[in-house]
């Protein structure tokens, strides 16, 4: 009766261990028709709740009690498609994510509601992956796990060490070298200049010194919180380099400004500030929806609803930032194409002016035609007509003199009246200070016979 009893429940084995086999080899044949090794960068963490994390392995599973769990994938900058970038996030979230959650994450433009019972927002703007102004950050949340996607590296969106931050090392100034000889041994890290420049662009501190999430609320406005400050490093950007243009053109000439023109500088500036203005707009649409959706839930906190609210207000205030920019640039712009109407008018200007010199020609030309004699270099030997080309370039000279004095009797005006008011400005001067020397001498003649008082004036 054993061995009867047994031999079902080993066939019964072997039919879930048939069904398993079964089972992996098809998501091993899934994952290798979409596997693409080292297109994406992965980061896996767990929190306890109480202050601390770890790195963990990359199995999508939930965190238990207090700990919740983050997964996050960086899509390449590239020239992929959209749905190239689709087969890379199944390659790494299926399973146990579905199509539907996929689409979710990756498709275009701004999004925010619920999936497959999580609360999934996405803020992706639809211009080329490869460009610096294209923005994509998306999450799917639910109580105990967060699964996130970017394009690109985040700044200050990940965790590690107090240890491994630039920040924690005490700086030193670093030494010319003609200086080099006498300098003084110290123990701090040399800090170059181009790093500084670097981080004086940064409005915010680099990942060490972020503060580890103690609820999974916290972990959701520490996401949207490094998205606004990624953004707002872009801006600042933008303002240095906004500045530098416009020292650059008050102090360049001709070939600088000739130069902005023919890269187009300022109208590829004033496209990018429209794209990060687009990101901007996704993003005052997006995230009040999910302060709303996320009031609604027990597990996320109420100063973090208080948080979202602030980072709302400061996406409105760097939108207005990035409409001063645009401005700025839009009358830049506007500076440099009146400099080359002016530059054109210029150009016509003395065309027109040296057009003058043949008009005289083409009158004479026209009035006794070409067949006059003593054309230098010809046969023509008729004495009766020897001097006519001398006579019709007499006359050109004539004519031309006359239409240059009638160009110039203008200027010629200006600068008499110019000189003729110098001329009774000085002289009425001239009668004023005599006047007033000889009041002063018959004055002082009074007060030397013992008058006093006051000069009158």
């Amino acid at each position: 009766m054993e061995l009867a009893n047994a031999e079902p429940v080993a066939n019964g084995e072997l039919d879930e261990l048939d069904r398993e086999t079964s089972a992996h080899l098809l998501l091993r044949e899934a994952g290798l028709s979409h596997h693409f090794p080292g297109m994406v960068r992965k980061r896996a963490y767990i929190f306890d709740g109480y202050g601390s994390y770890y790195n963990k392995d990359w199995d999508l599973t939930e965190g238990r009690g207090n700990e919740f769990c983050w997964y996050h994938v960086e899509l390449p900058k590239g020239n992929q498609k959209l749905s190239q970038s689709a087969q890379y996030l199944i390659d790494v979230l299926c399973p146990p994510l579905k199509l539907q959650d996929i689409l979710s994450l990756v498709s275009n433009g701004p999004f925010c509601g619920h999936v497959d019972g999580a609360l999934v927002f996405r803020v992706n703007s639809p211009g080329p992956p490869s460009s610096d102004f294209t923005f994509r950050i998306a999450a799917r949340i639910t109580e105990n796990s967060v699964i996130t996607v970017s394009l690109g590296r985040v700044p200050r969106l990940g965790f590690s060490p107090v240890g491994q931050s630039l920040l924690s090392e005490v700086p030193s100034v670093e030494i010319p070298s003609h200086f080099r000889s006498e300098r003084r041994e110290s123990g701090g890290i040399v800090i170059r200049e181009h790093v500084l420049e670097f981080l004086l662009t940064m409005n915010h501190s680099e990942e060490a010194d972020n503060p580890v999430p103690m609820s999974l609320s916290n972990l959701v406005v520490h996401i949207i919180d490094t998205h606004v400050d990624h953004l707002q490093d872009v801006v600042t950007k933008l303002e240095i380099e906004l500045d530098s243009v416009e020292l650059e053109m008050d102090k360049g000439g001709f070939a600088l400004k000739k130069q902005m023109l023919d890269d187009r500088r300022f109208p590829k500036m004033n496209l990018n500030l429209q794209r990060l203005l687009q990101v901007i707009a996704h993003g005052e649409q997006v995230f009040p929806r999910v302060r709303e959706k996320c009031s609604s839930k027990q597990w996320f906190a109420s100063e973090d609803i208080s948080s979202l609210e602030e980072l709302v207000g400061r996406l409105r205030r760097l939108k207005e930032n990035v409409g001063f920019l645009a401005n700025r640039v839009t009358a830049i712009q506007a500076g440099l194409d009146s400099w080359q109407a002016e530059q054109i008018n210029k150009k016509l200007y003395y065309l027109s002016f040296l057009s003058i010199i043949f008009l005289p020609l083409s009158v004479v030309t026209g009035v006794f035609g070409m067949n006059v004699g003593g054309v230098p270099w010809t046969d023509q030997k008729n004495p009766e007509l020897k001097d006519g080309f001398r006579n019709v370039m007499f006359l050109c000279i004539v004519m031309l003199i006359a239409v240059l004095l009638c160009f110039s009797f203008p200027a010629l005006y200006t600068y008499l009246a110019a000189w003729h008011r110098r001329r009774k400005m000085r002289k009425s001067w001239s009668l004023n200070r005599k006047s007033f020397l000889k009041r002063t001498v018959r004055n002082n003649g009074v007060e030397g016979r013992g008058g006093g008082g006051y000069l009158r004036i």
